[in-house]
């Protein structure tokens, strides 16, 4: 019997009706990738399955009953994957992948049976995924009732706020914020100025008038402005201006206007911010500490950032990282330790594992620790078995917990260290802890 093809651009489809969902979003970013990797991975088992059975026993007509599964189980895992991370896709999406499924029926490509094991299949294959990768919840993190009061700034009059030129974002940043809050005093930092000036001059006009002050860039700009606005008590608007903005997504601003919306309703809240303090020096972090490999890959990547472009360069560095890394020797509170990598996030990330990327509070007064021990046998390789067969939580390599404070010996001589994704040098002697609900920022409603 001649199979019926189903019209064409099925699994285009699917990839349509997902990005019209919220185009642009970091929801839907993420529902296309689970979406296209539950798809990849699908397609992957079945013509692996397909070529053992083929050297087995010829099977006639084998290559239309291929093809009849891939797109049944691979429309059922794509669709069931994006609807795990947003589950309102689902609504466009799953009619769609149940009408493949039906359209192989009408065709007589396969029996009842045998379609409704290749969909078992497809939502199998998405449902896996959550064991390596997550979901993500974004839901804004919890904070605490602002210490200051947060003024309403309508049109954005009496905000004065300084955009970052050379912070990575990918819009132009300063067009659409002036739109959004034209009474908005803005302030261009171009390239070759020092940002932190530009900062203080900005913070210094918002101390004598009165208002808030705002910045457009990534986390580390967002840390520059967020110490001013602490030390001269000021209330802080961040709009999301980077290249990945952890810090803007935490607090519920993954876009300008969101953001913008914020400010001229005069919604606030106060947040912790990491310290860290070694040789009379004071640096904060609002979203993570780290010490080992991390520094050597973000100094990879700046080495090649100009001639590869950003997330090119990141993926060339890690290479180099993990083929040339080598562990640390530290003190962590008087105990000696071999370590590949510490992280230290402001306040706990979920999900547990190896991959934080997200807070369900700001204001815990805790700092999440995460470690790699280098003194096992083969520890690098045992952590990424760990990681890929989702036994992490039970691998000896890795360990979690948290604390209020942790002092650190030794690390000038493991190397720098970074805070929020900017490489800084290193005392010998640095101690972490926290400065609970000292900064306050401007937040979205509450849902």
């Amino acid at each position: 019997m001649r199979t019926h093809e189903p019209p064409p651009g099925e699994r285009a489809k699917l990839a349509s009706r997902a990005a019209k969902g919220l185009t642009g979003s970091r929801s839907a970013r993420r529902a296309a990738l689970r979406g296209t990797g539950s798809l990849a991975l699908a397609s992957a088992a079945i013509q692996a399955a397909t070529k053992v059975l083929d050297r087995r026993r010829p099977l006639r007509h084998s290559s239309s009953r291929v093809v009849s599964s891939h797109r049944t189980a691979g429309a059922a895992a794509f669709a069931t994957a994006a609807t795990l991370e947003m589950p309102r896709l689902g609504f466009a999406l799953l009619p769609v992948a149940a009408g493949t499924a039906v359209s192989r029926l009408r065709a007589g490509a396969h029996a009842p049976g045998r379609v409704l094991v290749d969909v078992a299949f497809g939502v199998g294959v998405a449902a896996a995924t959550c064991r390596w990768w997550p979901l993500h919840r974004d839901a804004p993190a919890d904070s605490a009732r602002p210490k200051l009061p947060v003024p309403a700034l309508p049109s954005g009059e009496g905000l004065v706020v300084v955009v970052n030129s050379d912070a990575g974002g990918e819009a132009p940043a300063e067009v659409e914020l002036r739109a959004l809050l034209p009474k908005a005093d803005i302030r261009l930092c171009e390239a070759g100025e020092d940002l932190h000036t530009v900062l203080r001059r900005a913070a210094a006009q918002v101390q004598a008038r009165g208002g808030a002050l705002g910045v457009v860039g990534g986390d580390g700009t967002v840390n520059a402005a967020a110490v001013l606005a602490v030390d001269n008590r000021l209330p802080l608007a961040v709009f999301p201006g980077g290249t990945l903005n952890h810090f803007a997504a935490d607090l519920g601003l993954p876009t300008l206007q969101e953001a913008a919306e914020a400010v001229e309703a005069g919604r606030g809240g106060t947040v912790d911010l990491g310290r860290i303090t070694g040789d009379g020096t004071c640096a904060y972090f609002l979203n993570t500490f780290s010490i080992g490999a991390y520094p050597e890959l973000v100094r990879a990547r700046e080495a090649r950032e100009t001639s590869l472009g950003k997330w090119p360069a990141l993926a060339v560095g890690l290479l180099r990282v993990l083929a040339d890394g080598a562990p640390i020797d530290i003190t962590l509170d008087g105990r000696p330790r071999r370590l590949w990598l510490l992280f230290a996030g402001n306040s706990r990330y979920d999900p547990p594992g190896f991959a934080p990327t997200y807070r369900p509070t700001l204001d815990d007064g805790l700092l999440d620790l995460r470690l790699v021990d280098a003194k096992h046998p083969f520890a690098r390789t045992r952590l990424v078995a760990a990681f890929l067969t989702g036994t992490l939580a039970r691998s000896r390599v890795y360990q979690e917990a948290t604390a209020t404070r942790l002092r650190i010996d030794g690390v000038s001589e493991a190397g720098d260290y970074t805070r929020d994704g900017e490489v800084s040098p290193a005392a010998d002697t640095l101690v972490l802890d926290k400065r609970s609900r000292a900064l306050t920022v401007y937040l979205p409603a509450p849902e």
